[in-house]
C-alpha cells in the first residue's frame, strides 16, 4: 500500500482520477508523505485536500470536504440490519443513497447481462488497483498469510474485536521462549532429585496438536474421529503394528482430563518435551526411589508443577522482560492492521491472562514503535482486561478491579467504562460495558480450549485462531505435491488392481464351493487361467504396498519428520487438531497482521465442504462428455 507525493499523485491520476478516493485508505507509507495538496484537481475532483489517516484519533482525521461520499452512501445501522441469504447480518454493509440510474454518469456501462457487467467491471478494478500499487486482495488469499474460513463471516457485522496477547498480538521465539522455559522447569526438577543433567530442549521433538496418554507415558497424534494415527513412548516412535495393539479398540476422548492432556498451544511445547524425555529416564530406572513410586501419571504431575513453579515464581517473566528482543519476533504490520479496525469502528479489546506489568512491557515494545504520530498502544484498545483468567473468564463472574497507576495498583470496580484498564472481570460485564453482545464479538486468540471453543460455547462470539505453524505447514504442502501426487497415483493404481483381483478372487471361491461364478463365461474359465492372472495381480499388488508403504511413513516429513503435517493425519483425513479448529474457530491464521491485507470489511465465505459421495459429480461430468454411457 502506498501514499502518493504531489507528482507522483499528477501523474497516476490524470488518467485515472476516480481512483483518489480509493487512495486515502493506504496508510502503510503515509509517514513519509503525510499531506498530499490535490489544488489543481479541484476542477476535475471536489476535494481540497487529504490527510494521513494515522493520528488514531478518530476517522475525521481526513479532511477531504468533511466527509467523502456522505451525500452518496449510507452505513446499515445495528437497528435496522437485515439478514443476507447466507444468514449473516447486513449491519456495516456500505449502501447507495440515490436512485442507481442517478448515482453517477457511467450508469449506461452497467447495462446489460449482470455477470458480463461483473466480469468488465471486476477487470476495470483490478487494473486501478495495479495501477494504484495496492496488492490483489487474491495474493493473500493464496498464501501462507492468507486468513482461512470454516465459517461464513461477514467482518462488517462484527461491532468489537477481543484480542489475545500471548502468541496472538504477540508472537514469541519458541526456540527461545519454550527453551528458557524448559531450563527453569529442568532446574526445578533437578532440586527436588530428578536426574536431568545431559538432557536438552529440542521443540522438534512435538507439534502442536498432539495428545499426552499420561496413562501410558505416550504421545499420540491422533485422525478427527480421535483414531490413533501415530504414537511416540518417552522419546522413541512406536511402529505401526505397536500403536494398533496399544490403542485399536479406543478412541482419544479429551473429556477424559485424568488420562488425556491435549498440546492447545505452543506452550505446551516445553512441558511436553521435558515430560517425554522424562519417560525415558524412568523407563531406564533412574529416578530414585527416594522420589517414592511413581508411575507415568504421577511423573506427568511432577512435570506440570516444576513447570508452573518457573511461571508463577516470576524469574521467567522477569528475564523476558529485561531483554524482550531476544524472545520476541517483531511484526510491524500489526498495529497497522489494528489502526484499520479502529478507525472503521471496531472497538479493540485486550483481555489477556498476563498480568499488568507484563503486559505493559510486551506490548509496548511490540507496537509502540511501530505506530504514528506518537501513539500508544493502549491508544488503540478501547478495555484492556489484565490477569482476566480464562477460560472462567468466559464461564463465571470475578471481581473486578481497575488499574489505576503506572505501577499496577488497584482499587475495586463493580462497572467497566470505555478506554479502561481493568484486571479480572467476565466477558458479560464487556458485553455489557460496551452493549455489544454474542455474534457482534469477533474473539481472536492462539489456544484453541482457553481463548476460542470458550468464547464460543457459553458467549456464541464469533472466533479467530492463530496459529504461526500454518506459515511452515503451508509452505511444506506444496514443497510436497510432487511427491503426494506421486503417491496417490500409487494408491489409486493400486485401488484398481485390487478390485479387479477382488472379482476374479471372488469368482475363484464360488468355483471353489460349486457355485457358478459371476458370469457364465467366469464359470467356464479354464483353473490354471484362473488361478495365474490372480497371482499375477496380487504380486503386483505386493510390489505396489512395497512402494507406498515408506512413502507413507516420509509423507509430511517436510513439516516435522516424527508427526508430519500439522493438520493432516495420514494421506487423506483431517487430524484431530484441525477437527478442533473446524469446529470452534469461525476463521484462523498464521499471524494477525494478516488481517491487514483483507480490510476490515471483508466478507469471509466458507469453502464447500467435499464429501465420500461428491465422486457423483465426476460421473456426471463423464456422462455429459459421453465417454461414461454404457454401450
Amino acid at each position: 500500500m502506498y501514499c502518493y507525493s504531489s507528482a507522483e499523485t499528477m501523474a497516476k491520476f490524470s488518467v485515472y482520477p476516480k481512483a483518489l478516493a480509493a487512495s486515502m485508505v493506504n496508510t502503510t507509507n503515509c509517514f513519509r508523505n503525510p499531506v498530499v495538496n490535490l489544488d489543481s484537481f479541484t476542477s476535475r475532483i471536489p476535494m481540497t485536500s487529504i490527510k494521513c489517516r494515522c493520528s488514531g484519533t478518530s476517522s475525521s482525521s481526513v479532511d477531504v470536504d468533511k466527509h467523502v461520499g456522505d451525500d452518496l452512501f449510507s452505513v446499515t445501522s445495528s437497528s435496522k440490519h437485515e439478514v443476507d441469504y447466507l444468514g449473516e447480518s447486513t449491519k456495516g454493509d456500505l449502501n447507495l443513497k440515490l436512485d442507481p440510474l442517478e448515482a453517477f454518469d457511467g450508469q449506461a456501462t452497467l447495462d446489460g447481462p449482470i455477470e458480463e457487467v461483473a466480469r468488465v467491471e471486476t477487470q476495470e478494478a483490478e487494473i486501478l488497483l495495479t495501477d494504484l500499487g495496492i496488492p490483489s486482495p487474491s495474493s493473500a488469499r493464496n498464501s501462507p498469510h492468507g486468513i482461512f474460513c470454516s465459517r461464513t463471516l461477514n467482518l462488517r457485522s462484527i461491532s468489537a474485536i477481543g484480542y489475545d496477547m500471548d502468541y496472538t498480538l504477540i508472537h514469541y521465539n519458541v526456540m527461545a521462549w519454550e527453551g528458557r522455559a524448559y531450563d527453569y522447569c529442568m532446574d526445578n526438577l533437578r532440586n527436588v532429585g530428578y536426574p536431568v543433567d545431559g538432557l536438552s530442549f529440542d521443540p522438534d521433538l512435538v507439534i502442536r496438536g498432539l495428545v499426552i496418554d499420561k496413562e501410558n507415558g505416550n504421545l499420540v497424534k491422533a485422525d478427527r474421529f480421535g483414531y490413533v494415527k501415530r504414537a511416540m513412548h518417552g522419546t522413541t516412535m512406536l511402529s505401526t503394528r505397536a500403536v494398533s495393539e496399544m490403542y485399536g479398540r479406543e478412541l482419544v476422548d479429551l473429556r477424559k482430563e485424568s488420562r488425556w492432556e491435549f498440546l492447545n498451544t505452543l506452550f505446551s511445547v516445553s512441558e511436553a518435551v521435558a515430560y517425554m524425555q522424562m519417560v525415558d529416564r524412568l523407563d531406564e530406572g533412574a529416578i530414585g526411589a527416594e522420589l517414592g513410586p511413581l508411575d507415568y501419571k504421577g511423573l506427568y504431575k511432577a512435570v506440570g508443577k516444576a513447570l508452573f513453579r518457573a511461571h508463577v515464581e516470576g524469574q521467567l517473566k522477569s528475564e523476558i522482560m529485561s531483554k524482550p528482543e531476544l524472545f520476541v519476533e517483531p511484526d510491524p504490520e500489526l498495529p497497522l492492521a489494528l489502526l484499520d479496525q479502529k478507525e472503521a469502528g471496531k472497538k479493540l479489546l485486550l483481555i489477556t491472562n498476563s498480568d499488568y506489568h507484563y503486559t505493559d512491557k510486551m506490548m509496548q515494545h511490540s507496537f509502540n514503535r511501530f505506530l504514528p504520530n506518537d501513539m500508544g498502544w493502549r491508544d488503540l484498545f478501547d478495555m484492556v482486561i489484565v490477569s482476566a483468567r480464562k477460560p472462567e473468564f468466559f464461564q463465571m463472574s470475578h471481581p473486578l478491579y481497575e488499574v489505576v497507576t503506572g505501577e499496577g495498583l488497584m482499587r475495586p470496580c463493580f462497572k467497566a467504562s470505555k478506554g479502561g484498564l481493568y484486571s479480572g472481570g467476565s466477558a458479560q460485564m464487556v458485553e455489557n460495558s460496551l452493549n455489544v453482545h454474542g455474534d457482534e464479538i469477533l474473539y481472536v486468540g492462539d489456544h484453541i480450549y482457553t481463548d476460542v471453543s470458550q468464547s464460543k460455547l457459553h458467549l456464541r462470539w464469533r472466533t479467530a485462531l492463530i496459529c504461526r505453524e500454518l506459515e511452515e505447514e503451508y509452505k511444506a504442502l506444496i514443497d510436497s505435491r510432487g511427491q503426494r501426487a506421486a503417491l496417490i497415483e500409487l494408491i489409486n493404481q493400486k485401488e484398481v488392481v485390487g478390485d479387479l483381483f477382488n472379482q476374479l478372487r471372488l469368482a475363484l471361491q464360488r468355483r471353489t464351493k460349486g457355485r457358478p461364478a459371476q458370469t457364465l463365461a467366469a464359470t467356464n474359465m479354464e483353473d490354471q487361467e484362473l488361478t495365474e492372472s490372480i497371482q499375477k495381480l496380487l504380486i503386483v499388488m505386493q510390489r505396489l504396498d512395497e512402494k507406498i508403504a515408506p512413502m507413507l511413513e516420509t509423507d509430511g516429513e517436510l513439516f516435522n519428520k516424527r508427526w508430519g503435517f500439522l493438520s493432516r493425519a495420514g494421506l487423506w483425513d483431517k487430524s484431530h487438531l484441525m477437527r478442533q479448529i473446524e469446529k470452534y474457530a469461525d476463521i484462523y491464521s498464521s499471524r494477525v497482521s494478516n488481517f491487514l491485507h483483507y480490510t476490515p470489511f471483508m466478507y469471509f465465505c466458507s469453502q464447500e465442504q467435499t464429501l465420500a459421495h461428491d465422486s457423483y459429480s465426476y460421473y456426471c461430468s463423464e456422462n455429459v462428455n459421453g465417454s461414461a454411457v454404457d454401450t
